[in-house]
């Protein structure tokens, strides 16, 4: 055997393996070992992280839920971006999931099922591993996702808020409950793309209209934060279940940007709400002292 042959089948492949379940990590690391591959291991994504962007790996065998739900697919994106050439495999205990892991098959090499079958897992390691990976590395910005997500997001919020038992004495009709939503998405995702320090006028002039509109509607202040929190976590969700399309180096401060617009846009709301509250009291005192007025004008 030559010396070039030598080293190439002394080379053993890289395998970093990450799962928060300790027997898991005491197991397969081992298996796979006897089998002639090399690794490391992990046992939360900060471990992880770290070991993506020091020590080169030609595989990252990653559990779906490691800290929170599906937060595996965060190291995936990061191995796709820092070592694009390292093929990517998702482990999950969720058959069911199979449907969504279809989905975004072409952004991962391929996933098991835990309990993984060890042959299976150990061949298509070996027979995925040197494949060329082709695809464009993820670059979608979180506007982005907002903006063409917009429909699914106002879809979603309008069903968590519809389930919720407070809004139930509200009669308005689904076009009366959606408002304004769909205008303050596309320019909350334009301020974001633009990365304005400030908010932008129009935003805020449409939260106070939404303000003042709810207080003609029934809302209370209340229901005015819950609409709020729970359009918030939708939009945290699809960028969540978007992670391995979007762009990890603007990802953290657009998302956390997002936030902090949307407790902007609240706040302008509820002062809005306030205000019209205080005018409509106001207005209707007036109304009631007015005919008292006539009276004691006529009996003079």
């Amino acid at each position: 055997m030559s010396d070039e042959e030598q080293g190439s089948s002394l080379a053993k492949t890289r395998v970093l393996f990450v799962d928060d379940e300790q027997s898991i990590r005491l197991t397969l690391p081992t298996i796979l070992e006897k089998q002639g591959f090399e690794v490391a291991v992990a046992a939360s994504v900060a471990e992880a992280l770290e070991l993506i962007n020091h020590r080169a790996f030609d595989v990252l065998l990653t559990d779906l839920n490691i800290g929170s739900p599906a937060d595996g697919f965060i190291l995936v994106s990061a191995m796709r971006r820092i070592q694009p050439g390292a093929a990517t495999f998702i482990l999950t205990g969720y058959p069911d999931f199979q449907t969504a892991l279809e989905a975004i098959r072409k952004q991962v090499d391929d996933y098991f099922t835990k309990p993984a079958d060890i042959p299976t897992l150990v061949s298509t390691l070996r027979a995925k591993v040197h494949r060329p990976h082709c695809g464009e590395p993820p670059s979608k910005r979180v506007s982005t996702i907002i903006r063409e997500k917009s429909s699914e997001i106002i879809e979603r919020w309008l069903q968590e808020v519809s389930a919720d038992n407070r809004w139930v004495s509200i009669s308005i009709s689904k076009e009366e409950h959606i408002d304004r939503f769909p205008r303050l998405l596309h320019d909350l995702a334009r301020a974001v793309e633009a990365g304005q320090p400030e908010i932008p006028v129009e935003l805020l002039s449409g939260a106070a209209a939404h303000g003042a509109n709810r207080l003609k509607q029934g809302y209370t202040i209340p229901l005015l934060v819950t609409e709020t929190r729970i359009l918030n976590r939708v939009i945290a969700a699809i960028l969540q279940e978007d992670l391995l399309i979007m762009n990890l180096s603007t990802l953290i401060p657009e998302a956390l940007k997002t936030s902090e617009y949307m407790e902007t846009l609240l706040e302008e709301s509820i002062r809005a709400f306030q205000a019209a509250e205080v005018s409509k009291q106001v207005a209707s005192g007036q109304a009631h002292l007015a005919p008292g007025r006539k009276i004691r004008a006529k009996a003079g």
